[in-house]
This record gives structure tokens, C-alpha cells and sequence, in this order.
């Protein structure tokens, strides 16, 4: 019987304990040993380990960790309010323009919808309080990866959003071999199916949706060849938790009439192109002016 509980927060000590996990489930193997499931705490990535390369992370070090990557967030999300670029007071607000003391045309500045789905709860909370600070419109659903696809269609019909994000945890099973095995992914396969489900959708809605799709070592090939614009992780790589929400505030805050790459967004993202890169996007940001 494993000394491990389902919830323990542990480190794989043959790895220095480098990522914080979770331990989500214990698994017996056929020949009676055990196998723990285990989902990144700070790190979006799920990996396995058998309890005799686990060790119980002390509670400091998680808070620390933890900590640091709610700084960071808080960091970048002032960081972003002070950056002209971002307009932060101005989204989806009227400007009235005056002419000889007369008010005259009015101004309104409209940022892209985005739509999220993440596999993980703890990580659709951030998300969701993240795009609040920015005011970027956003609906953040908690939808385990490999329901995304049953349920992508219906979320698309009810809240019709220029941006879809779909994100959660992933990770080579085999790391570094049978990188064209789709089943050597842990989620990689439900991220693309989902993709293209959103893809069918769009045509018949004639809708042109600008998506992220991806984890930590993600399918990134598959990914882009579903349909994504921008995907993870071309290098087999763990991504930052922030990273697909950076893809997503960048398109809704870039204007409709401009094409953002990855060249615009890689020194952004933690890894630059090693971990996210695409084809690239349409803005989804509207300036509409009306005579009033």
C-alpha cells in the first residue's frame, strides 16, 4: 500500500523535485506495484512516477511557489494597465469627438471576445480573475480536456466569441521519442478533435475565430494542422500557465485591420517560440465611429 494519498503535493526526486504535482490518482499495475497520476501545480503539464521517486514537498516551498507565479501575474497585469497599448479604461467604452463645441461623432472601441476553456479548475480561477483586471471580455469554463470536444459547440453557439482558448495539462508519456504518436500525448489528441469541432462550427456560422490550443509538450504539428493559430509546445517543452493567456489578450487588444505573429508576442511567452508559436492571427479589436 502506497504511503501516498490522493491530493498529496510531492516532487519526483530522480528530477530534483524541479516541478511541483499534485497527486491526482494511484493507479495498481497488473503486477501489483503502483503508478501515481500527477498534474503540475504550477507547471501545465500531467506526468506519472512510481511512490518510490516521490517525496512530500514541504508546505513552504509550495507557498513559495505558488507565490511567485501569483507575482507574476499581478506584475504583468500592472505592467499591462501602465502600457498605452493597452487602453485598459478605454475597452468597450464610448468617445464623444467635438466639433466647433458641438458633440459630434462617437468613438467606440470594442476588444475581442474570448472564450476559455481550461482542464484545470485552480487555473480557470486565475484566468478568469486575470481578464477581469485587464477588463478584456472573457467567459473562463472549468471543462476537463477530454470533455472540451463534446461540449465546444454548444459553448460556442452560446456565447459567439472572436477567441477560443483551449488549455489545460498535457505531456509526452515517452518523453523524448514517438513524436508523431498522437497516443504518446496525455491530452494532445483531445485538443486537436476539439480544434477541429470548433473549425465545423465556424464555417457554418461563417464566424472566423482566432484559437490557442495546447499544454505543457503538447502535439504543437497536429495541433496547427487541425486549425489552431497559435499552438504549444514545438519543442516538447513545459509552457508558463500565463502563456496562453498572453496569446489570448494580445489578439482581442490588436486592431481588426492587423495581423499579429508570434514575432510580436515570443519575447512575451517564457520560452519564446520553444514553447508557443503559429501562423498567426487577425486582431479582433473594433473601433466603430457613429454621427450622433
Amino acid at each position: 500500500m502506497s504511503k501516498f494519498r490522493k491530493g498529496d503535493i510531492v516532487g519526483r526526486i530522480s528530477y530534483n523535485k524541479d516541478v511541483i504535482f499534485e497527486i491526482t490518482k494511484i493507479i495498481k499495475t497488473s503486477s501489483n506495484n503502483e503508478i501515481c497520476i500527477l498534474k503540475g501545480i504550477t507547471e501545465r503539464i500531467v506526468a506519472d512516477s512510481p511512490p518510490e521517486d516521490l517525496e512530500i514537498m514541504d508546505k513552504r516551498i509550495v507557498s513559495k511557489k505558488i507565490k511567485s507565479i501569483e507575482d507574476k501575474i499581478e506584475n504583468r497585469i500592472q505592467k499591462c494597465i501602465k502600457c498605452e497599448d493597452y487602453n485598459i479604461k478605454n475597452k468597450n467604452k464610448m468617445f464623444y469627438f467635438f466639433n466647433n463645441g458641438k458633440r459630434g461623432e462617437i468613438q467606440k472601441i470594442y476588444t475581442g471576445k474570448i472564450l476559455h476553456l481550461d482542464g484545470d479548475r485552480k487555473y480557470s480561477e486565475k484566468a478568469a480573475k486575470y481578464y477581469k483586471s485587464l477588463g478584456l471580455q472573457a467567459i473562463v469554463k472549468n471543462v476537463p480536456e477530454n470533455k472540451q470536444v463534446m461540449m465546444v459547440r454548444t459553448l460556442l453557439d452560446r456565447y459567439n466569441p472572436d477567441i477560443l482558448i483551449l488549455t489545460g495539462h498535457d505531456g509526452m508519456i515517452r518523453k523524448g521519442t514517438d513524436f508523431n504518436n498522437v497516443y504518446n500525448y496525455r491530452n494532445s489528441r483531445h485538443f486537436i478533435n476539439t480544434v477541429n469541432e470548433a473549425r465545423k462550427w465556424e464555417k457554418t456560422k461563417g464566424r472566423n475565430l482566432a484559437i490557442f490550443a495546447g499544454a505543457c509538450q503538447s502535439y504543437y504539428e497536429a495541433i496547427i494542422l487541425a486549425g489552431a493559430n497559435f499552438a504549444s509546445s514545438p519543442k516538447r517543452i513545459m509552457i508558463d500557465f500565463i502563456d496562453p493567456l498572453i496569446v489570448a489578450e494580445k489578439i482581442a487588444i490588436t486592431d481588426s485591420n492587423k495581423y499579429l505573429r508570434i514575432e510580436d508576442i515570443e519575447e512575451e511567452i517564457r520560452e519564446g517560440r520553444a514553447g508557443v508559436d503559429g501562423v498567426g492571427s487577425l486582431g479582433k479589436r473594433i473601433i466603430m465611429n457613429n454621427e450622433k
